[in-house]
């Protein structure tokens, strides 16, 4: 559904994406994710033909993104931020961007209320733009990149400083749509919902780093993980110690990336006895999608 072929672009003397080959199946959700300035929302918004690369080329469904008027039949395009009008109501927004794809009243109409209902807009159709929650502006958002019935459907970052419940319910949305055979290509900060995707995309510096499951992407950690709880609070305690990679403190407990589990786990226990601190538990934990992000982030190579 997408291919790139060595995508690259620069802006002055930054290199915001360097050499990018990317293939989406259709069907699939594909997550992309990486630290801030990674490159993520210029390789979105050059897969979706708004910026120009000085290299490579793009592929969405058989159609070279050159073509756009072929391509942009089968594509659904939401920006990083909102960017409909706050002084138009709900349906007024939905009217406005029907109207750029010249859908006819009838059509507009029935696609409307199949979106609103899916989106839970319903009820909001009077409302302006501005006096919707940072969620519902979202799916609003969604509503209107949806009009169209794309095949393709490309978001950067929709949830980004979103509240849980609102994006667990913007999710539950894209997996109806996957479902019914969207195909998804999503940026997100957040990493239970990498989770979600079928694949992910590490991207950092402009180049994509790491490209597999949520699950293989966990097995390719390659260091054992250990949680330490101690009656003790200071977030530095366990900072000095050889044995341990990386250490990390959440509210009660201590996460320690570690390659030997037996000599981290006597290093600790030695460390917090000789400082009069009692340890309540060492257990060894599996890795998470934060613990592998962190750490590609540092490498920055696979």
């Amino acid at each position: 559904m997408i291919i790139t072929r060595g995508l690259s672009k620069s802006f002055g003397y930054v290199q915001a994406v360097e050499n990018v080959a990317l293939h989406v199946p259709e069907g699939a959700i594909l997550g992309l994710v990486g630290p801030d300035g990674a490159g993520k929302t210029t390789l979105l918004r050059m897969i979706c033909g708004l910026i120009t690369p000085d290299e490579g080329e793009v592929i969405l469904a058989g159609y070279p993104v050159t073509k756009m008027e072929q391509a942009k039949e089968n594509l659904g395009y939401m920006p990083q931020r909102f960017s409909l009008y706050g002084d138009l109501t709900v349906m007024e927004n939905i009217n406005f961007f029907a109207a750029m794809y010249k859908l006819d009243k009838q059509t507009l109409t029935k696609r409307a209320e199949e979106i609103l209902t899916l989106t839970d807009l319903s009820a909001f159709k009077q409302r302006y733009a501005d006096n919707l929650s940072g969620g519902m502006k979202q799916k609003l958002a969604l509503t209107c990149a949806l009009i169209t019935r794309p095949r393709l459907l490309v978001l950067d970052e929709p949830t980004y400083g979103v509240d849980p419940k609102s994006r667990q319910e913007f999710w539950k949305i894209l997996y109806r749509l996957n479902q019914e055979g969207m195909t998804v290509l999503v940026s997100t900060a957040y990493m239970d919902e990498a989770e979600l995707c079928h694949k992910v995309a590490f991207m950092n510096e402009g180049q994509i780093r790491a490209f597999d499951s949520p699950t293989g992407l966990r097995k390719s950690f390659g260091y054992r993980i250990l949680e330490v709880r101690a009656l003790v609070r200071d977030p530095y305690i366990l900072n000095d110690l050889p044995q341990l990679i990386d250490v990390s403190f959440s509210g009660y407990k201590y996460q320690v990336v570690v390659n030997d589990v037996s000599a981290a786990s006597l290093a600790i226990q030695e460390h917090l006895r000789a400082k009069n601190i009692t340890l309540v538990s060492i257990s060894e934990a599996a890795p998470s999608m934060e613990d592998v992000f962190a750490l590609l982030a540092e490498k920055k190579v696979v």
